[in-house]
């Protein structure tokens, strides 16, 4: 297993995904608290924080279950952020047996239609490249953000994405994500483990459109964050740490 991977606690095993453009850091605080009561397993996904640079393509949904077999873990409840949160839902539709509860936090949605203004955010930052400064300046310039850089977590976020984009660029030319088939958007009436959806009222608009997607999931609970911003694992470490712990005890 050559993915960096950090466990603290003792208890039921939690393990945590983070989102892209951040590595296990962004669990620091949530990781703290729930390590009080749980077996916390945190990673870096592959070409992010201490893990090695993807060779050409990435299925993240298998290195999760190779991780998983790597530590004996027959079944854990999962908790994922962002691109974090699609890799775990994934996991949870090809690999139900092996998820307990699942705890999505804003999450991505595989096949979901994100909307062209979306997509005209990320092409400027990736023209950018090089230019690491103003890849920064452009993707910090997003409703994303707009809570966490005014908060005591502005400089921990920044420095995720400035490694982020740092290890991005030496990512070999043809690197390409690969994702289970048919995709996640077409089969949530199938997600079967009890689900807690988080969300910023802060958030992105898409990211509103895709939390309304998930209303197909059958066992599912949703709470809309007040003042939080996409980057709720930061700035909201100790709500999400009342609710995932009331949502344990059920």
């Amino acid at each position: 297993m050559d993915l960096h991977f950090e466990i603290t606690g003792n208890g039921r095993p939690v393990v945590l995904i983070h989102g892209g453009g951040t590595d296990l850091r962004q669990w620091t605080f949530l990781a703290s608290l729930l390590s009080k009561h749980y077996k916390v397993i945190a990673f870096d996904g592959r070409g992010a924080g201490k893990s090695p640079s993807p060779i050409k393509h990435v299925n993240y949904v298998d290195e999760v279950l190779a991780l998983m077999n790597y530590l004996e873990l027959h079944q854990a409840t999962f908790i994922g952020h962002s691109m974090g949160g699609q890799i775990a839902t994934d996991f949870a539709l090809n690999y139900p047996e092996r998820v307990s509860k699942l705890v999505l936090i804003a999450p991505s949605l595989t096949g979901f239609p994100y909307s062209k203004e979306f997509e005209q955010y990320h092409n400027k930052i990736l023209e950018s490249a090089p230019n690491i400064d103003k890849m920064l300046e452009l993707a910090l310039h997003s409703p994303t953000y707009q809570v966490v850089i005014d908060s005591p977590h502005k400089d921990l976020t920044v420095q995720m994405l400035r490694h982020h984009f740092g290890r991005m660029l030496k990512w070999p030319a043809d690197f390409c994500m690969k994702w289970p088939q048919p995709p996640a958007m077409e089969r949530l009436g199938e997600l079967n483990p009890e689900t807690l959806f988080f969300i910023g009222k802060k958030d992105l608009a898409d990211n509103f459109r895709v939390a309304d997607c998930f209303r197909k999931v059958p066992n599912i609970r949703f709470i809309e964050i007040e003042d939080a911003d996409h980057m709720l694992p930061l700035t909201h470490s100790e709500v999400l740490y009342q609710e995932f712990t009331a949502f344990m005890e059920d």
